[in-house]
């Protein structure tokens, strides 16, 4: 078998920013600071990072804000210089890391387009005859002569995006591509990004999205803390950058569910077994919604919805309460996809109309871990199936 060729080689990267503790507003403050010796603090940013990226990879980065990513893509474009450490790009390389770089927003759309086709390395005559496919693409015809400065931002990463792809080179950057742009555009992008991987395109996609890192990438590493903790296949990478993220996410989901306003006459939290609160948990994992309200002789029951935040309808029932207790529990195993979930409850009467506003019960996440006796599987939700083998001829 031979050798895969490497396109980026990273070798025991450090890189460290001096801080200075004051600044020298003054002549004054200038000269004391020089004679006091100023003290600065160096901050040190990434510590040791190595890895290869192979020609034909998509190849994913991922890590919490802070840990360093962008300072190693700048790092890999060439516009920082390693404190120590090596790396190599064999072959041309297209880095897309930060909206509005080499963009003039005094000029037009059109001249913006040839002034970073310059930068990209392309002659005005290349870019001419691209020109009319990046505006296709971009969906910005109309606005090509209207001054940069009074385009939105998502008008301005489309057309960065569209130019960037025109480049072509050996190996592409793209960091968080898909943050800016409506859902239209965003599906362009992975359409690109499906060509690219079909094409043997080497990508290297920065994504807090860890769906688009399953899906595009066959590689992965996690950055944490400077340091590459995880340097494996996606999902691997995927789930334990959601572990990272797991201590945080309780903490803002306790602190957002504090501040939500609950209606009166209806209060639902998600539980665990032992109907303790719960803001976050693994695939597979049973959970309790723990619902309770004030005397209302109205009511004739509850239907409980499982929304995901992003406004997929999962799933709904309906209870009847029982017994003289304004109290009930749903337990639930729900094998349903890593996300952000809310509960909505509503309170109805007996010709099915609710009663009241209906009440949005806390969010919760939902996080991918490998669990034994839990199949693998992706998407929304997981749907019981079984396998026939042999002849299916009768």
């Amino acid at each position: 078998m031979a050798e895969k060729e490497i396109a980026v080689s990273v070798r025991d990267i450090h890189k460290s920013f001096i801080l200075p503790q004051s600044k020298n507003s003054t002549m004054k403050q200038t000269v004391v600071n020089i004679v006091r010796r100023n003290n600065k603090v160096v901050q040190k940013v990434l510590d040791g990072i190595n890895f290869d990226v192979y020609k034909g990879d998509f190849f994913g980065i991922v890590g919490r804000n802070g840990s360093g990513k962008s300072t190693l893509l700048k790092l890999l474009a060439g516009v920082y210089v390693p404190t120590s450490g090596e790396v190599k790009i064999n072959g041309m390389l297209t880095p897309f890391i930060e909206l509005g770089v080499g963009f003039n927003p005094e000029l037009s759309g059109r001249d913006n387009v040839y002034l970073n086709g310059a930068l990209l390395g392309f002659d005005r005559n290349e870019m001419k005859s691209m020109y009319e496919e990046i505006v296709a693409f971009a969906e910005l015809g109309s606005f090509m002569d209207q001054k940069l400065k009074n385009y939105s931002s998502g008008m301005q990463v489309r057309l960065a995006f569209s130019i960037a792809i025109m480049a072509k080179n050996d190996v592409l950057i793209f960091d968080e591509v898909l943050a800016v742009g409506d859902e239209a555009f965003q599906r362009k992008c992975l359409d690109v990004f499906e060509q690219y991987k079909a094409n043997g395109q080497t990508v290297i996609l920065v994504s807090h999205d860890m769906e688009t890192i399953r899906r595009y990438c066959n590689r992965a590493i996690l950055i944490h803390d400077g340091k590459l903790v995880e340097d494996s296949n996606p999902r691997k990478v995927a789930d334990r950058y959601s572990a990272y993220n797991q201590e945080q996410i309780d903490s803002e989901l306790g602190r957002q569910n504090g501040k939500k306003k609950n209606d009166d006459d209806v209060k639902a939290i998600i539980t665990d077994k032992n109907h303790k609160p719960l803001k976050s948990f693994v695939t597979g994992t049973n959970f309790n919604i723990d619902v309770t309200w004030k005397e209302n002789p109205e009511i004739d029951s509850f239907v409980v919805n499982l929304f995901r935040k992003s406004g997929e309808h999962i799933t709904a029932f309906r209870v009847r309460p029982q017994g003289i207790d304004r109290a009930f529990s749903v337990n639930l195993s729900p094998l349903i996809g890593v996300g952000r979930y809310m509960i909505r409850v509503e309170s109805r009467r007996k010709d099915n109309i609710v009663i009241g506003s209906p009440y949005e019960g806390a969010d919760f996440i939902i996080t991918k871990q490998d669990i034994p006796g839990v199949p693998g599987w992706s998407g929304i939700v997981s749907i019981e199936h079984s396998i026939s083998y042999g002849s299916l001829k009768k």
